[in-house]
């Protein structure tokens, strides 16, 4: 029997919240009320028991308040996935364009929340912009993350990540995000790279000019069940 990593724990933990959360928002019904707020407090327990390495009652009720702190109405109470948007930056010389987090100290390229009012590909170029200074065209999708999933986030979310082509500016790193900007060679990538497997072949070989799929992650049968192509 497969044991439940704490990455599940949490996937499944904000996915009944999510289910909880969006009932909330739908119901009129006092008794379904009631079953979604004891579903939420079930799904509180299972994230505190992740998050708290002592007694969890208090985590997990606190827990229990945010989540109903938040809670719309209607089609604004539907819980989705948050966006971010990533953006694999190439030059002329082959290299990529990456910066040093100020919130890890990790190195990644740059990435954001997705903004109103934009179109993806447009957070991509603002994104790079706002954080390294550089100026950049998107040239295709390149993949689709979905955070949980793969365990590098602990919030439901999908990061969508460009293919771009640096087309002017000077490196200039944003003073509150990032600690360092720079390009570098696929044999000489800084360290700590955050999840280098999962991106760093399909980045320089999209930089290289070869024929890219934008990846995906492949539909699980069943969903709910631990994945073994992390």
């Amino acid at each position: 029997m497969t044991s439940s990593s704490e990455a599940d724990l949490v996937r499944w933990s904000e996915a009944l919240a999510g289910i909880a959360r969006t009932g909330l928002g739908f119901t009129e019904s006092s008794f379904e009320r009631e079953r979604y707020e004891e579903v939420l407090a079930v799904a509180a327990d299972i994230r505190a028991s992740v998050d708290s390495p002592g007694p969890t009652e208090v985590a997990s009720e606190a827990l229990v308040q945010q989540w109903l702190s938040v809670v719309g109405s209607g089609i604004a109470g539907y819980v989705t996935p948050k966006v971010a948007v990533g953006a694999v930056v190439g030059d002329d010389q082959g290299r990529i364009l990456l910066i040093q987090r100020a919130d890890s100290g990790i190195w990644l390229y740059p990435t954001g929340w997705a903004d109103v009012g934009y179109s993806a590909s447009e957070v991509a170029l603002k994104e790079v912009h706002e954080e390294t200074g550089i100026h950049c065209e998107v040239v295709q999708p390149l993949a689709i993350f979905d955070g949980l999933r793969l365990g590098f986030t602990s919030v439901a979310l999908y990061s969508l990540v460009f293919h771009c082509r640096a087309v002017g500016g000077e490196l200039a790193p944003h003073p509150q995000e990032c600690l360092d900007v720079g390009w570098f060679t696929k044999d000489n990538l800084p360290s700590p790279l955050a999840s280098s497997h999962r991106w760093v072949d399909l980045a320089f070989d999209a930089i290289a000019g070869q024929p890219i799929q934008t990846h995906f992650d492949p539909p699980r049968q069943p969903v709910w069940q631990t994945s073994t192509d992390l």
